[in-house]
């Protein structure tokens, strides 16, 4: 009998090592993690961000994830942040998040999630625009978590990043006997 897929989802603010947590973790779990399929879109992007743009990373993230669940070992999916993402920047960015990104918020589900701490040093990177808002999207992030009612953790350490994460799901894992 096949067990269900568990959805773990490393979300944060920009810069707190949300790429680099989901790879040790999918390497640890030996499973597969989702890239944020974003990062790629925003490469190719000429002009400021659109709500169309926004759009067609929801999408994309919603079809990488969906094609990484059929390879995923182990049970268990780790997902470098979700679509609401989109949300939280379309929001801040644009003002306004596109309806369908909204509606798939209540119904898109994930098991777990790890909230990153902005407690580690901020990383220049040419598709980061908030060196100085961490503490602000940190707050964001609570707010959005706790609207959709996510059983989440927040996770931080400088050199026990990764061992923390781990903690967190194996807690998670044990009391909800998924492991």
């Amino acid at each position: 009998m096949n067990k269900k897929l568990i959805k773990i989802a490393v979300v944060g603010p920009e810069s707190t090592g949300k790429s680099t947590i989901s790879s040790a973790l999918a390497k640890h779990y030996q499973t597969v993690w989702v890239p944020e399929y974003a990062r790629y879109y925003c490469e190719g992007l000429t002009a400021p961000c659109t709500l169309q743009d926004e759009l067609n990373m929801f999408y994309g993230q919603i079809a990488l994830e969906k094609s990484m669940e059929v390879v995923a070992t182990n049970n268990l999916l780790i997902c470098d942040t979700t679509f609401l993402t989109v949300k939280i920047w379309s929001d801040y960015q644009l003002g306004e998040t596109p309806q369908t990104v909204l509606d798939a918020i209540k119904n898109h589900h994930y098991d777990f999630y790890i909230l990153l701490k902005n407690d580690i040093p901020w990383q220049p990177d040419p598709l980061r625009d908030f060196e100085n808002m961490g503490d602000y999207f940190m707050d964001v992030w609570r707010t959005e978590l706790n609207n959709i009612d996510a059983k989440y953790v927040e996770v931080g350490g400088l050199d026990h990043r990764l061992q923390n994460a781990i903690n967190a799901i194996e807690v998670f894992l044990i009391a909800n006997n998924k492991s």
